[in-house]
């Protein structure tokens, strides 16, 4: 069976009848999990092999990613698929790595795929209707796959992009606006990331007039990829009025494809181009560059919605539409209000996706309930049963139910549950961190200066231990930007130390304003690509690109030391 055949007969079902009959759909999915699964060796624990959902609720545990690791690391090194799944798993897929910790290993096969590219063809349903015209054009976006590594039982483990990219769901995709790209598929596949986000621009670049939509997977991406063009335009240009590909490019892949792309010397492109990218100024260069593109799809939402002012300076106010809510474990929903602003971004959970369950964040934990029990106004954390033998697991994030698209829960996305600050009682969320850093941002704003990046830790290595917030800043100013030049403002960073204090919760205010447990909060500010060379360092870990996510409360001591050896000042709360 072609992988298509498939998805076509998943795209009928209508929006409608998926939202309407929320209970019922995700009773037979619940269903079909426990029936086709009752004899592996994980549910025979727990249950008969009658389908029983009370039962199922009664008797199967609430887990965590550590308590179902010892029994898919028996998969992953040549057990049998049935110790968890009697579908075979046919791989795995790897976490990013970088928002909670390492890298976590969770079980796939082919419905993981059916269903991301179902949620694919439901978004560009959902986005044709909203944005007019993006049907005549094609897709600038900043794909990437990584190279796999193959697990003792002979099964791939890939980040979930490649694992879509390397299939036939990929290869076979249709051939509509959707997954028409600038890039050629050589470009996406190149195991480099280096040359593929440089084949990617110069792609884009050539194919300046047809660019309609630009993205990636996260607005980290968005980001980096700016920044690539803002240090190799020069060379960009230079390989379109030569017509050749620059010489350390090595991929073959993209040394063919791109060629064609290129399609032989061309001075006058290269001239307006140099031209656009020679102003003082690089505010509203997106637009500059892509004139006819219509807007900006990438997640901008939890840890990503530190990028999006970034993003409004260079796309001067372009859409920034986030799509898509997903993680390894499954994917959960769309954004089926796709032009709103970021900080109003709601994902409508797809009830075929997964069996879905809530832990309830401001009641009894103990009290797990469905996705059509779910309260207004109420925050919960996921718990997900799939189709690739995970049963009740935590996700880890922590969503706000704001509205329904008839029965079917609309979910913001608030924080991961796992990411804190922490010296004595206090616990400081990715939640509180973010609300103190956009305090701080405004500081640095009326100082002519601006915000890139942001990372923190709790620094226990002396008494009081005190939180250490690490700042990426650069000048508004264009004459700076080109010179790479800072002038610390000593007065706006030591004030950004006070608002981030004041912004955080009384638990933290007592133990370092009462108690004397904490110390004061300092921030160190790094120099300029600083966290480009952390992402460079955790790729090099094993992070993806495409995947990639700035951790904002770094706990490994080797990316401690890449941060520590790029601070350029200190400055404390007082």
């Amino acid at each position: 069976m072609k992988p298509n055949s498939q998805i076509n007969e998943g795209s009928e079902m209508k929006l409608e009848d998926l939202t309407l009959n929320v209970k019922q759909i995700q009773d037979d999915v619940l269903e079909e999990i426990l029936t086709h699964n009752a004899k592996t060796e994980y549910l025979q624990r727990f249950l008969t092999e009658t389908f029983d959902k009370e039962l199922f609720k009664k008797n199967v545990p609430v887990v965590t990613y550590e308590d179902m690791k010892p029994d898919i690391e028996r998969v992953v090194n040549g057990e049998s698929s049935d110790v968890i799944s009697a579908r075979p798993i046919t791989g795995f897929l790897l976490s990013s790595g970088t928002s909670g910790g390492a890298q976590k290993m969770m079980p796939w096969n082919n419905k993981y795929l059916d269903n991301l590219t179902f949620i694919y063809d439901l978004r560009m349903d959902v986005i044709s209707k909203h944005v007019k015209g993006v049907e005549e054009g094609k897709g600038m976006m900043f794909l990437f796959t990584k190279q796999e590594s193959i697990t003792p039982s002979g099964l791939p483990a890939r980040v979930a992009t490649s694992s879509y990219f390397k299939s036939d769901y990929f290869k076979s995709r249709p051939s509509n606006w959707y997954y028409t790209y600038t890039s050629p598929d050589e470009v996406i596949l190149c195991a480099n990331n280096t040359e593929s986000l440089y084949c990617h621009l110069l792609c884009g670049l050539v194919q300046r007039d047809e660019v309609v939509r630009m993205g990636s997977i996260f607005a980290s991406v968005m980001v980096r990829a700016i920044k690539v063009l803002e240090n190799s335009w020069e060379e960009l240009c230079s390989n379109i009025r030569s017509g050749h590909l620059s010489k350390w490019v090595t991929d073959l892949g993209c040394q063919s494809s791109v060629a064609l792309v290129l399609g032989g010397p061309r001075p006058e492109l290269a001239d307006t181009i140099e031209t656009i990218c020679n102003q003082e100024s690089w505010k509203g260069i997106v637009n500059k560059l892509w004139p006819n593109t219509k807007y900006i799809e990438t997640v901008v939402t939890g840890s990503m919605g530190q990028y999006v002012s970034t993003l409004n300076y260079y796309c001067n106010d372009l859409p920034l539409v986030s799509t898509t809510y997903g993680s390894s474990e499954t994917t959960f929903g769309i954004n089926l209000d796709p032009l709103c602003k970021p900080e109003d971004v709601s994902y409508t959970f797809m009830p075929n996706m997964s069996y879905f369950e809530f832990i309830p964040m401001d009641g009894d934990k103990n009290d797990v309930v469905d996705l059509d029990d779910v309260k207004l106004g109420c925050t919960y954390e996921p718990v997900v049963t799939n189709f690739a033998g995970l049963y009740r697991m935590r996700v880890g994030d922590i969503v706000l139910v704001t509205g329904f698209y008839n029965n079917a829960p609309q979910f913001k996305f608030v924080r991961r549950e796992n990411v804190v600050l922490s010296i004595d009682a206090d616990k400081t969320n990715e939640e509180d961190l973010f609300k103190a850093v956009r305090q701080a941002s405004r500081v640095l704003e009326s100082s002519g200066l601006t915000l890139s990046d942001f990372s923190s830790y709790a620094d226990t290595s002396a008494f009081p231990g005190h939180y250490v917030v690490y700042l990426e800043i650069k000048s508004k100013d264009g004459e700076k930007r080109k010179k790479n030049q800072l002038e610390l403002n000593e007065e706006a960073l030591s004030k950004c130390c006070l608002v981030m204090e004041d912004s955080l919760d009384n638990v933290y205010k007592r133990c370092r304003f009462k108690d004397g447990s904490i110390g004061p909060l300092e921030v160190r500010v790094v120099r300029q690509g600083t966290f480009d060379s952390l992402e460079d360092f955790f790729i090099r870990q094993g992070a993806s690109t495409g995947q990639y996510k700035t951790p904002r409360c770094i706990k490994s001591g080797k990316a401690l030391q890449v941060m520590e050896a790029c601070v350029v000042g200190r400055f404390f709360s007082t």
